[in-house]
């Protein structure tokens, strides 16, 4: 019997034994699971409910033909149905997390224990804003705060997430315009090849046109290649600093100039804020309006497309155009303007309430906890973690703009792989069998093969030295030809690699029940 590393025997298929299967399909604690419209049932359900009353039937054609077949579990059977679907999933509880221009860091729980006290998680939209006066105050203070951090005149709490602040601040830019009476001649709008793909979404969604800016040499952007677009048919520009390469953009303060100068607006993406907190200010450098991921910089959680916040902060000229609702602190406490008439500047209303409170209470306990020196520390060491990853893995791995200091992530190219056999998809599936979650992967466009790699400042240097060693111990092999190791991974997860390209173009997005067994003839 041949030993591990850790002095353990080492597993039957190191050892080239047969794995016996398993008649549950289960391998120990890696639980097989089945859709719960195969093991639920319609006629089961966790909760006893009465027949209800004959009532005189009032729905016309639209009644029900037939029952809607959703499936009913017990609740022990329900719960330990989606425990084990969780445990399929990687998250940041299980481990560093590397994904790029997303911040995937650490949900501290202090956080949720202040978003679960009665009075925050227990609170209605619908309220009176009497009964709500300590959630209003919660909600300006965190406004203060974020204003005081990027250095705007205003800020929009309601937006829900990044590309929801997106539309908002370009909402903004483009009643701002309207008022000037220049809606309808000013529309183009300048992105950067580096963006994130919302941003020229955003601008295309609002009727603009969308040129790009390419990224020279160095990663960054030229304000020679923005003044060239700039006339009076741009409405303005949508940049990100730090920008999509890890790379902060030493020019942006002459980009703002000439911008403003060709009397156009500034959006700055603010996904990597996360790298530059108590460092720069955003106003300072001449941004007109940027949103702020609270799930990315402020640790609030991702939510899974449900409950995000993207805060829009707004300079002196854009402020007045912000959208409805917002709140405003009066003699008699804190109200909240709802209605274009008490505002007639806001170019109206932007969502159905006022924001996610749920998040705006961990972002502000996250700040409160951590108070304006914790928060440039955590910036600081963002940027020092992602440095530390670069000078460890730059003899090995590739780095498309040479080994320069980056900001809070680092952006690695596929070209060290040349000639190996493995592929970048290949090198992050094997990473799952490392028990990693793969980086970013082929983002930004500008690289080709890109690996975005961001650790953020949750992680120890015992946790970074680990990842790095599992890289390294990658790359080696797929140098080495060892391309037996890549090419079927993972080998290890509750899935093997699926056919992407066919489920994206031919994708089974509702379950049919298979045809029913039937008993073979005696």
């Amino acid at each position: 019997m041949t030993m591990n590393t850790q002095g353990r025997p080492s597993a039957p298929a190191e050892t080239g034994t047969a794995v016996p299967q398993t008649f549950t399909g289960n391998k120990a604690l890696m639980i097989e699971e089945a859709l719960i419209f195969e093991i639920g049932d319609v006629k089961n359900c966790g909760v006893d409910i009465p027949e209800p009353p004959q009532v005189k039937d009032r729905l016309g054609k639209l009644k029900r033909k037939a029952p809607a077949g959703l499936p009913g579990l017990s609740e022990p059977e329900t719960m330990r149905h989606y425990v084990k679907l969780s445990q399929k999933n990687y998250a940041i509880d299980m481990g560093l997390y590397p994904l790029g221009s997303c911040t995937m860091k650490h949900n501290p729980r202090l956080n949720e224990k202040m978003a679960r006290l009665p009075g925050f998680g227990d609170i209605h939209p619908l309220q009176p804003v009497s009964s709500v006066q300590g959630a209003l105050e919660l909600i300006d203070m965190l406004a203060e705060w974020l204003m005081e951090m990027t250095g705007m005149a205003a800020v929009a709490m309601s937006p829900k997430a990044g590309a929801h602040g997106e539309l908002c601040g370009m909402m903004a830019i483009k009643a701002a315009l309207e008022a000037r009476g220049e809606g309808d001649t000013r529309n183009v709008v300048l992105v950067p090849e580096s963006a994130h793909g919302t941003n020229p979404a955003t601008a295309a969604l609002l009727g603009y046109s969308v040129k790009a800016i390419p990224a020279r040499k160095d990663g960054t952007v030229d304000p020679a290649d923005v003044k060239a677009l700039l006339d009076d048919t741009v409405a303005g520009i949508m940049l990100t600093n730090p920008n999509t390469c890890g790379l902060f953009e030493r020019d942006i303060i002459a980009i703002a100039d000439a911008v403003h100068a060709a009397g156009a607006y500034f959006y700055c993406d603010g996904a990597n804020f996360n790298a530059i907190v108590g460092k720069a200010r955003p106003g300072d450098l001449g941004v007109d309006a940027m949103h702020i991921n609270l799930h990315k910089t402020f640790s609030t959680p991702h939510g899974g497309g449900g409950p995000g916040a993207g805060p829009v902060v707004l300079s002196e000229a854009l402020a007045p155009f912000a959208p409805l609702p917002y709140v405003t602190k009066t003699d008699d406490g804190f109200a909240v303007v709802e209605h274009e008439a008490e505002d007639p500047k806001s170019f109206g209303r932007l969502t159905a309430f006022h924001g996610q409170m749920g998040m705006f209470v961990r972002a502000l306990a996250y700040m409160l906890s951590h108070g304006s020196d914790g928060l440039k520390k955590a910036s600081e060491d963002a940027v020092l973690n992602a440095n530390y990853v670069r000078a460890r893995l730059a003899d090995l791995m590739s780095l498309p703009f040479g080994n320069k200091p980056c900001m809070h992530e680092v952006l690695f190219d596929d070209s060290f792989l040349k000639d190996t056999g493995v592929t970048t998809l290949d090198f992050a599936k094997a990473m799952i069998d490392e028990g990693y979650h793969p980086m970013t992967m082929y983002f930004p466009l500008v690289v080709h093969g890109a690996m975005l790699i961001e650790p953020t400042e949750s992680e120890s240097k015992a946790s970074l030295d680990l990842f790095i060693a599992t890289m390294r111990d990658l790359v080696m092999d797929a140098k080495a030809g060892k391309t037996e190791r890549f090419a079927g991974a993972p080998y290890y997860a509750p899935r093997r690699r699926l056919d992407e390209t066919r489920a994206a173009r031919s994708p089974r997005l509702s379950w049919t029940p298979p045809e029913p067994i039937t008993d073979a003839a005696e």
